[in-house]
């Protein structure tokens, strides 16, 4: 699992328990504040490494595995022993270097550590339900009333999920969907989008505009995703007696962006691009290939070397009133050999911008 902060909240992470350590350092001994500021990074980042599954990744899985109660105790039950471990090793580091540490937390202080926690933990476990980008735009209020951006979207969508449910029933096909969806995680994280929605068995994955075309993210997004499954196809095959099919589209354009819900609040993008990408994954199974692209979108990015594009043409798209110029991807056949021509071939086939 990869460390889902970004730098910048790592750090701000960092401070705000740092800081809370000086605070109860100098409203209680009235000095202190950097042995408090260590005191409370090591009885506190072990908590919120847990809660990020850094550390003891199964034991997460088994505690989220229990009934309510049982979550509850169990989850107090760690955090209490993780701030009693925490504590004794900065007391420890603090006496190899002639500090008298003390090696046993008072009461006051492990409700101050979980005091201190909690409300970090809540914070983000909402956005990590949210998504990080839908959270920041809630919390700052950036679309309570609407406005046009573009966007790319990226629709991922399993092939063959309602045989697979008719053989194994509707809980093992939503276990099956839960995996999928989880290993789709990270790629995303990693190439800077956000999954939007999962409607079924497809993710809605999205970016702004430039974040998707740098470096062709969003492409490489989508194959980083195909890669992982394949790479864990024996997994799969074990676990599962298939290895999931995907099917994927990518386009791009003017969207329009708004928060919308009154009990439950919701970032919502409407128009003719999210349409048109939904309309193009449909085009998979029509035209036989794993990943489509509209041409619009491609002929803004350079195609990586190590895939080709194929140009399938203008198709009708339902509910668009004009054809749309399609492109299949696939990895670079090794009778290419990568050469420098075939490379430049792709790119000359795309139409003029």
């Amino acid at each position: 699992m990869r460390w889902r902060f970004s730098t910048l909240e790592f750090i701000l992470l960092l401070l705000v328990v740092a800081g809370s350590g000086v605070a109860y350092a100098w409203v209680i001994y009235g000095d202190g504040g950097l042995i408090g500021a260590i005191y409370a990074l090591f009885v506190c980042m072990p908590i919120l490494a847990f809660e990020r599954r850094i550390i003891f990744r199964r034991l997460y899985r088994k505690i989220h595995g229990l009934s309510t109660p049982g979550f509850l105790m169990s989850s107090i039950a760690v955090y209490v022993a993780l701030v009693y471990a925490g504590f004794a090793i900065a007391g420890s580091l603090l006496r190899l270097v002639g500090h008298p540490g003390e090696m046993m937390p008072s009461l006051n202080v492990l409700l101050i550590a979980l005091a201190i926690s909690g409300p970090i933990i809540f914070v983000l476990r909402v956005r990590e339900l949210l998504g990080r980008n839908v959270f920041l735009s809630l919390l700052t209020g950036r679309y309570r009333k609407p406005v046009h951006e573009e966007r790319v979207f990226l629709f991922v969508d399993l092939a063959g999920s309602t045989s697979f449910a008719e053989r194994f029933g509707d809980l093992r096909t939503q276990e099956y969907l839960g995996r999928l969806f989880a290993t789709m995680a990270d790629p995303v994280l990693r190439y800077g989008g956000s999954i939007d929605d999962y409607v079924g068995d497809a993710a809605v994955i999205t970016w702004p505009f430039d974040r998707a075309i740098a470096d062709a993210a969003c492409i490489r997004c989508a194959f980083d995703i195909l890669d992982r499954i394949e790479t864990d196809a024996h997994r799969w095959r074990k676990d599962y007696g298939e290895v999931p099919r995907l099917r994927a589209a990518l386009h791009g354009g003017t969207i329009v962006a708004a928060e919308i819900g009154v009990d439950r609040h919701k970032i919502t993008y409407f128009g003719d691009t999210v349409n048109t990408t939904a309309r193009l994954e449909g085009l998979c199974r029509t035209l036989d290939r794993q990943i489509l692209i509209s041409a619009d979108l491609l002929r803004r990015m350079r195609l990586p070397a190590f895939l080709r594009s194929e140009d399938l043409g203008e198709h009708e798209v339902k509910g668009r009133g004009q054809k749309l110029d399609v492109f299949s991807l696939r990895t670079a056949n090794l009778l290419d050999g990568g050469s420098k021509a075939s490379a430049e071939t792709n790119r000359a086939a795309l139409p003029p911008s």
